[in-house]
């Protein structure tokens, strides 16, 4: 089965970010991730505050948000202002060692190692064997073309389809998966332990042994460590990137929902939240992995490199913190009733439906070259000419038509609506469920802003056309 980087070989450009093509029109030459170029002309200060205070924070912070999760569901009754009771009666360092050294279980044995070693060989192995379509993502500045397998969706139903599997054969020995919700702690533990570890490899193996040539240094090992040294690197053939934002990532956040839901069934029978938040949650994962591929061309897989910020977040914060709303609501079931489960899974399905619709949009004008219908009509389109830094012209195509003509990044709308609908159901005793939906409209946020600097870098003054075509981020007529 193929699996290779396909490389195309240019002359390097001599460090412009703008190139004149043969018709004398100006091209911004593309632009996906840090380079030392983009450094200069910054004040110093500047370059101390992102490349090492802030790398350093994150890496010193960041351990303790998913164990604080956890803290807080099993012993704050999922609330944050217990939590914050704790700290003031102890002090925050002295809270922490609580937590730490007398709250958490550290591995006693090795059944937690085992699942996970097991479940990421499972992944592995069907990574490897699944059949699927061969995919390319967007041509990176080196002139470097990422293939896939498309084999995702396949991948989480037949994971899903074990899992309950493997819940009635164990349930004839007297056990079950809820054990992964009885030891999380351990899990969570074992998971930041690995994520250090790894991400200390990938930093090696960037600079000595990297899968392509996007990669390199910035001359500062932690802001290396933390961002990374390769765009796209493989190992033993296996795609970096996939696998943690994917097949572990996304995957575990499906396994535990299901997990979490099981837990609930065997304390409380049956309860309509928690089937609820469950069904919205899965059937967004679900349809993820129906559009793989087209995950592949976002901002995630283009512009981030394989380094702690997105790997300790596909391996640790995605299953520690995602997966929250359905953690709560074990311990704090709710009665909804028939009506209001039915009106939140209505305006859930129906916020998918949008999304979805949305990417498709998109995917639809680029797969027939901008001859098709959007809403019935031809679509407005921009050809966006870039180039790359071997010195090759690109062209890509920027949709202002349906639901994209509406602002730059309309399908977010639909996804924070959905992520409100699986929150919902925990009602409002405790803030704690609303943790999520609170941190997705700010990574959104965020998001777009990176999204339109690397845009506008990438294309230029075709950017600032779109602009003014589709003059919205995210909210028509406010934002």
């Amino acid at each position: 089965m193929e699996r290779e980087l396909i490389l195309r070989s240019g002359k390097k450009l001599a460090g412009k970010n703008n190139i004149d093509n043969k018709n004398g029109t100006t091209l911004s030459n593309g632009f996906h991730d840090h380079k030392k170029d983009s450094d200069i002309g910054l004040p110093i200060y500047r370059k101390f505050f992102d490349q090492i205070v802030v790398p350093f924070l994150l890496i010193l912070v960041t351990p303790h948000v998913g164990i604080l999760f956890w803290y807080t569901h099993r012993q704050c009754d999922g609330s944050y202002a217990k939590l914050g009771m704790m700290f003031t009666e102890k002090s925050f360092l002295s809270g922490m060692y609580e937590i730490w050294y007398r709250t958490l279980h550290w591995p006693q044995d090795g059944l937690c190692f085992y699942i996970l070693i097991g479940y990421s060989m499972w992944a592995l192995f069907l990574m490897a064997v699944l059949p699927g379509e061969r995919v390319e993502g967007p041509v990176t500045p080196k002139g470097n073309v990422p293939v896939y397998i498309d084999n995702g969706f396949k991948h989480f139903v037949i994971t899903m389809v074990s899992l309950a599997a493997l819940t009635v054969v164990l349930k004839q020995y007297g056990m079950s998966p809820s054990v992964v919700y009885d030891r999380f702690d351990e899990i969570l533990l074992i998971l930041n332990v690995f994520s250090f570890i790894f991400c200390a490899f990938l930093y090696l193996k960037g600079l000595y042994s990297p899968s392509s040539t996007d990669c390199g240094t910035s001359g500062n090992p932690l802001f290396d460590y933390y961002w990374g040294t390769e765009l796209y690197p493989r190992i033993f053939n296996f795609d970096v990137k996939v696998f943690t934002n994917c097949r572990f990532g996304m995957t575990v956040w499906g396994l535990l929902v299901a997990i979490f839901a099981l837990k609930s069934y065997e304390l409380h029978g049956f309860v309509d939240s928690m089937f609820v938040s469950a069904f919205l949650q899965l059937a967004y994962i679900t349809k993820f992995f129906w559009w793989e591929a087209g995950y592949m061309r976002t901002i995630d897989i283009m512009l981030d490199r394989a380094g702690y910020y997105i790997c300790w977040g596909c391996l640790v914060f995605i299953p520690s913190f995602y997966a929250s709303v359905s953690l709560y609501l074990v311990s704090k079931p709710v009665n909804l009733g028939p009506v209001t489960s039915l009106l939140i899974c209505f305006c859930g399905l129906t916020s998918i439906y949008i999304n979805y619709i949305a990417d498709w949009q998109k995917q639809r004008v680029r797969q027939t070259n901008g001859e098709c219908l959007i809403w019935g009509k031809k679509p407005n389109i921009l050809r966006a000419k870039y180039m790359l830094e071997s010195g090759q012209e690109r062209e890509s195509i920027l949709l202002a038509s349906g639901w994209w003509g509406m602002s730059r990044h309309f399908h977010y709308i639909p996804e924070i609506l959905l992520a409100f609908c699986w929150s919902l159901p925990a009602l409002t005793e405790n803030i704690m469920p609303y943790s999520y939906v609170i941190f997705l409209i700010i990574l959104l946020t965020h998001r777009s802003f990176r999204d339109d600097t690397k845009c506008g870098m990438k294309y230029g003054k075709f950017w600032a056309e779109y602009c003014r075509k589709v003059p919205h981020k995210i909210i028509p007529y406010l934002f």
